[in-house]
């Protein structure tokens, strides 16, 4: 049952993990946070063999807070943005109700596809978008995981 500090022991569909306190939201470890804030107590320590006076150092350990602070937030926002990209891909778009601005939005639709496929509206099914004309094979193969039809 135990595993050695490290280890990894599969259970249920989950992965017991020696430190799950770091573990990103969606099961990846993040081990960013804890890994920059060792860096930068490193840095103190390394500055603190020179003859420094105790004001110097308080001003160094806070420019290097200050720069840590800014680089976690830049490295949460982009996590953020990633988060946010994987959901918008996710994302379907109705052929039935999508506007040409939508429709745009997928690869290899301009805005004369678009209007095709809003004249040759209602679909029943996705594949008649290729059937009625209002797209090649080709086009239809590019998009057909990111449309949808509902009515």
């Amino acid at each position: 049952m135990g595993t050695a500090l490290g280890e990894e022991e599969v259970g249920c569909g989950r992965v017991n993990q020696p430190f799950p306190w770091f573990l990103h939201p969606i099961g990846m470890r993040a081990p960013i946070i804890p890994l920059t804030l060792a860096g930068a107590m490193l840095l103190v320590c390394a500055n603190c063999n020179k003859n420094q006076s105790p004001q110097q150092l308080r001003q160094e350990t806070a420019q290097e807070t200050a720069a840590l602070k800014r680089d976690t937030a830049a490295v949460a926002e982009g996590i953020k943005d990633g988060l946010r990209d994987k959901n918008s891909q996710n994302k379907l778009v109705n052929i039935n109700k999508a506007t040409k601005t939508e429709l745009t939005t997928l690869p290899g639709i301009d805005a004369r596809r678009a209007e095709k496929i809003i004249a040759e509206r209602p679909y029943s099914d996705k594949y008649q978008t290729v059937s009625r004309g209002a797209l090649s094979d080709n086009e239809y193969a590019k998009i057909q995981d990111q449309i949808t039809v509902a009515h």
